[in-house]
Order: structure tokens, then sequence, then C-alpha cells
């Protein structure tokens, strides 16, 4: 093997080597930096979020709900975690990049995640009506832009 094909595959392994030392730092690092991540004064940290940690705030059943109980799938461990760092990601790259929008809006997988979270939840509640029809159709005042507000069709 020549010194130019080692020295490659040194660098590889470095590069490797500190991707998983990062990686656990992340995920074991900092005392109780994963359980602080999960809190909704953490997602209010970043100021695009303010209104929507308001709503919530003053929502009255729900304020005992942290964000990531309604927002990320919790029928799984892994896939609560893949998604916490996917949606983390990108309101980090979106918020840097000086690219969140005023209308902050949910997205169709997030409608998802919050209707199947709502169904889990209220199980016993929902178990004999159509729970393909959207939980915020009827319940429009759960929504954070909606909270605190009297609103009809």
């Amino acid at each position: 093997m020549s010194d130019e094909k080692r020295r490659g595959l040194r660098m590889v392994l470095l590069a490797g080597a500190v991707v998983l030392a990062v990686a656990l730092f992340l995920a074991l690092g900092p005392p109780q930096l994963l359980a602080k991540s999960e809190t909704p004064d953490f997602c209010a940290s970043c100021h695009i979020h303010e209104s929507h940690y308001e709503a919530w705030f003053h929502q009255g059943a729900h304020r005992r709900k942290a964000c990531v109980d309604c927002h990320l799938p919790n029928d799984s461990l892994p896939a609560h975690y893949v998604w916490k760092s996917i949606d983390g990601m990108k309101d980090l790259v979106l918020f840097n990049a000086g690219r969140v929008p005023d209308d902050i809006r949910i997205t169709e997988h997030g409608r998802k995640v919050v209707q199947a979270n709502c169904i889990r939840c209220h199980a016993e509640a929902v178990d004999m009506i159509d729970q393909e029809r959207s939980c915020t159709d009827c319940h429009r005042r759960i929504m954070h832009k909606r909270s605190g507000a009297l609103e009809t069709q």
C-alpha cells in the first residue's frame, strides 16, 4: 500500500472517529442535554417559535404536554429521535440562513404526526369516531395560532 493511500485511509478513519465522538458527545454529552432538548423552553429558545410557545403556554390542558409530545412521532423511540434530528436540523438551517417564513405552517408529515399523537393520547375518547378526519377540524382552538380565540366557520 502506498504512502498516499495510507494517509488517505488514516484521514478517513480519523474523520470517522471525530464524527463518532461528536455523535456520542451530543447523545450522551453535556448533562441533561437530551432531556433539555425535549422541553418547551428549549423549543422557545429560538425566537421563531416564540408565538407558538406563548399560545401553548396559555392553552389549558395541553399546557402540561411538551412540544415533542404532539409534534414528534411517539410510537417508537427510533422514529422519535430520527424525526427530532430531521426537524431540528431543518429549523436550525432555516433560522441561520434567515429563511424562516413569517407564517410558519405545519407540513403534511407534521399533520400526520400530530393526528397520530392526538389519537394515541385520547384513544378511549376517539375509539368510536372517524379517526381519518383531522382532530383540528373540530378542535380549532388547539392550534397555536387559534388558541384562546373563539373561531367559527
